[in-house]
C-alpha cells in the first residue's frame, strides 16, 4: 500500500503557472502508475493525466494535452503536475492516485490509493 500527499496548489490568474507535487511513502513507489484527477465543486471527478512506472509512457485529458505535463522521480518518491497557461476552468481539487500496475489508466476505478488532495483556484 502507499499514502499519498498533494502539495502545491493555490491561487494563480489566468494565463500563470503551477507545480503540484505528490509524493508517496513506501519503498516500491516505482511499482506504481499513478495518475492525476480533478474535481471542481458539484461536479465529478475527472482524468487529467497518467504516467506509468516506467516514465516512459504518458496520457493526457483533450482539455489539458499541451498545456500540462506529468513527471515523476522514482528516487523522490514524488509525481509532478506541471500547470501552465491557466484557465479558470482548471479550478477545482485536484487528487492523486496510485494503482500497483504496468500501464497507464484514466479511469477512477482502476485506482486503489488517493491523496487528500489540493485546491487550484484560477482566476480571470
Amino acid at each position: 500500500q502507499v499514502q499519498l500527499v498533494e502539495s502545491g496548489g493555490g491561487v494563480v490568474q489566468a494565463g500563470g503557472s503551477l507545480r503540484l507535487s505528490c509524493a508517496a511513502s513506501g519503498r516500491t513507489f516505482s511499482s506504481y502508475s499513478m495518475g492525476w484527477f480533478r474535481q471542481a465543486p458539484g461536479k465529478g471527478r475527472e482524468f487529467v493525466s497518467t504516467i506509468a512506472k516506467s516514465d516512459r509512457t504518458t496520457y493526457y485529458a483533450d482539455s489539458v494535452k499541451g498545456r500540462f505535463t506529468i513527471s515523476r522521480d522514482n528516487a523522490k518518491n514524488t509525481v509532478y503536475l506541471q500547470m501552465n497557461s491557466l484557465k479558470p476552468e482548471d479550478t477545482a481539487v485536484y487528487y492523486c492516485a496510485a494503482v500497483v500496475g504496468s500501464y497507464i489508466y484514466t479511469r477512477e476505478a482502476s485506482y486503489d490509493y488517493w491523496g487528500q488532495g489540493t485546491q487550484v483556484t484560477v482566476s480571470s
